[in-house]
């Protein structure tokens, strides 16, 4: 059966791809052609319906974020398609829609990912939304529920509200019944974060968003913290901690180094951990992708969990949607059509 169903399937020898033609800026993303790559024992080939454009793939654009040793250079950390080919221990795939998780190779027709990394498309889920779940997803639940152990109750802060990690956390703190409060650049990032699901959305441009924590918290601060900003933020960041807080750094957009006064650490049991996810292995991955099936997959085949949207640019126009992205004008995931 298995061997039917492979060759059902047509895979040409080559594809388009997006290469990276220099570190620069978007105008340095230019399609070509390149090989389509091959499946190995427990991965999939994956006829790529949509890719979802994450920061990461900004910065890698920029020459600060090389792939992981092994990894495609394309740019693209997570894809939604077909599956149309598997290596040893994966053909039963062979056939299904997919969304999956890469350390890099979205930006193709293609995409090669490991079995474990790929979590089934539900009937009546749109690709092109499917491929904006895995990157966000995988982040945020490992960051967020995992690291930081929200619960229930609790109260975070999370900036960025209206990026996909910030919509994303949105989302999942809704339906954990966790309070949400967003940082955003400007009153119309605010509103849409609130009418996305926020509690509360602070115009950090306008206002002292540690103030505001207090006041929303009635002095006592929030339980966790998801930064994507490092830097300055981290001491305020801080501040904004309730006692037993704990504190997760993710990304350093402003800055890889913060100025952090120990004591107050200390009195109050603070915990400050971080992570990154593209270089972790395989099986940690696949670890997280059996965790989300059980806890959080029911609510994208309920239709619950969607991801939100800001705008579709076809695969060979990924410098607009990377020009998108620098100007920070985007609310949610820009997403690649295939």
């Amino acid at each position: 059966m298995a061997d039917a169903d492979v060759q059902q399937f047509a895979v040409p020898s080559d594809m388009t791809a997006i290469g990276i033609a220099a570190p620069g800026g978007p105008d340095m993303l230019v399609p070509e052609r390149r090989p389509v790559p091959v499946p190995g024992a427990g991965e999939v080939l994956i006829r790529v319906a949509a890719a979802g454009v994450n920061r990461p793939d900004v910065l890698q654009r920029m020459g600060k974020y090389p792939p992981p040793p092994g990894a495609s250079d394309i740019p693209g950390l997570e894809v939604a398609g077909t599956v149309v080919a598997a290596g040893e221990g994966a053909d039963m795939m062979v056939g299904q829609k997919v969304c999956a998780l890469l350390a890099g190779g979205g930006y193709a027709e293609y995409a090669v990912a490991p079995a474990g990394q790929c979590l089934p498309v539900p009937n009546g889920v749109d690709l092109v939304e499917a491929a904006a779940l895995p990157e966000t997803l995988f982040t945020v639940w490992t960051n967020l529920f995992e690291r930081a152990y929200v619960v229930a109750g609790d109260t975070v802060l999370v900036h960025g509200g209206t990026s996909g990690i910030g919509t994303m956390a949105i989302t999942l703190c809704r339906l954990f019944d966790i309070r949400i409060v967003v940082t955003c650049g400007s009153d119309g990032k605010c509103a849409q974060a609130r009418e996305w699901g926020a509690d509360h959305a602070i115009n950090y441009r306008t206002g002292d968003y540690v103030a505001a924590v207090k006041e929303i918290t009635g002095g006592k601060g929030v339980q966790a913290v998801l930064d994507m900003v490092g830097g300055d933020y981290v001491p305020r960041n801080l501040e904004c901690l309730a006692e037993d807080g704990r504190h997760v750094s993710i990304a350093v957009l402003g800055g890889a180094k913060a100025s952090i006064f120990i004591p107050a650490i200390m009195s109050k049991r603070l915990t400050i951990t971080g992570s990154t996810l593209r270089a972790r292995s395989v099986g940690f991955k696949s670890l997280v992708a059996d965790e989300l099936m059980r806890n959080v997959w029911s609510f994208v085949e309920e239709g619950r969990l969607r991801p939100a949207m800001d705008r579709r640019f076809a695969l060979t126009d990924a410098a607009k949607a990377h020009a998108r992205m620098d100007a920070g004008e985007h609310c949610g995931k820009i997403v690649l059509v295939a």
